[in-house]
């Protein structure tokens, strides 16, 4: 199971440092190369030089939010394609919904869960 993990770049753009690094911890463990940035401004300097192969972006960041990070990625031709989970702390539909208008695959809520991140990646890295 946990091969298939294995090699995958995976980006987690949030401002808070626990999260980045909670993610990053539970990721490496299963094998995959993790990529941070605090913001999407570092974000997308640091997608372009590491082309992920799924992006989780928070929606409340400074500068940049989630949703403007979002249409960003998913306006430029090279990586339209990458899948892009938001990740919020409140579950709510209204949120979900724009998620999807900038091209987010899926949404999930934190706190979240190894295996909630394990899932998305599997479900939409192929």
């Amino acid at each position: 199971m946990a091969e298939m993990y294995q090699g995958l770049k995976v980006m987690v753009i949030d401002d808070s440092k626990t999260i980045r690094r909670t993610a990053e911890t539970l990721l490496k463990k299963v094998g995959c190369e993790v990529i941070t940035a605090s913001d999407g401004f570092e974000a997308l300097a640091k997608i372009a030089d590491n082309s992920p192969d799924i992006i989780f972006v928070d929606i409340m960041m400074p500068r940049l939010d989630g949703y403007q990070t979002t249409a960003l990625i998913k306006n430029n031709k090279v990586f339209k394609e990458t899948p892009v989970v938001m990740l919020s702390s409140k579950d709510g539909l209204f949120d979900r919904a724009r998620g999807r208008i900038v091209g987010s695959e899926q949404y999930l809520t934190k706190p979240f869960t190894k295996d909630e991140l394990l899932s998305a990646i599997s479900e939409l890295v192929h």
